[in-house]
């Protein structure tokens, strides 16, 4: 049985679980666990069933409105860190927050931070609302509805962060037919997204800023050349993630 859909299904804790494996369920409980199995079987995200997603030793509500936060988008909240220890009270801006994983991530890890977030669902800025209620950051991260930086055109950041829709349209595979589209779906090339933000991200970044956007392999020399003609003096590199695949552009601005 799948522990973490078994757990749900029983309301005991994995350790419960393992300390009284053998256990029969009783048939109302099994009958709960045969159908939530066979929507896991059927492609529906553990996430989606159980409600809940794990990012950086967190674990955030998701549900159909918003994407599932991915493993490989930690590195993204790793690098945002590494460079804004050293702040006193940074400002960070992260645009297509979805769920809000990675605004609440980098708020909850910086005590001083205070983080501005942005999404042109709003229905997904319901679910990013709720993990910050969650975690107790109303005070600390700010929610914009609206397409891309618009909403804080007028602001400067330490740090902005993207993940943006970057899937090819057409070219998304089947696993991810419950996800939402608008999420995902980044034109024929996977890069129109990118596009408009790198033309709007300049003015927003403060010297000596950082700007982390997120992609994939299938899209990564397209996004570096953007990231490189946006910021023509800053150094620009392609990241890898866990498995070694290029992930995402950091933009490191003075």
């Amino acid at each position: 049985m799948n522990e973490p859909l078994l757990a749900f299904a029983t309301g005991k804790s994995p350790a419960y679980l393992r300390a009284h494996a053998g256990e029969p369920l009783d048939p109302a409980t099994e009958a709960r666990y045969d159908a939530l199995a066979a929507r896991l079987r059927n492609g529906e995200p553990l996430a989606y069933i159980i409600g809940t997603a794990g990012f950086y030793r967190r674990e955030f509500i998701v549900d159909p409105r918003v994407l599932v936060p991915r493993p490989e988008t930690e590195h993204l909240v790793d690098a945002a860190l590494a460079h804004l220890r050293g702040y006193d009270a940074p400002h960070i801006l992260d645009v297509g927050t979805g769920s809000g994983a990675i605004a609440c991530t980098l708020a909850a890890e910086l005590p001083s931070a205070h983080v501005d977030a942005v999404d042109i669902s709003p229905a997904a800025l319901v679910v990013a609302a709720e993990n910050r209620d969650r975690f107790r950051l109303e005070k600390r991260v700010t929610f914009y509805l609206g397409d891309l930086l618009a909403p804080v055109e007028h602001k400067r950041y330490d740090a902005i962060v993207a993940n943006l829709p970057y899937v090819p349209t057409g070219a998304g595979e089947v696993s991810l037919r419950f996800e939402p589209a608008l999420a995902l779906e980044g034109g024929a090339d996977g890069l129109d997204q990118y596009r408009r933000f790198f033309i709007e991200v300049p003015p927003v970044v403060k010297p000596g800023g950082l700007v982390l956007a997120e992609g994939a392999p299938p899209i990564a020399a397209g996004l570096l050349a953007l990231a490189r003609a946006a910021f023509p003096q800053a150094a620009v590199t392609m990241e890898r993630d866990y498995g070694g695949r290029e992930r995402y552009v950091v933009a490191r601005c003075g």
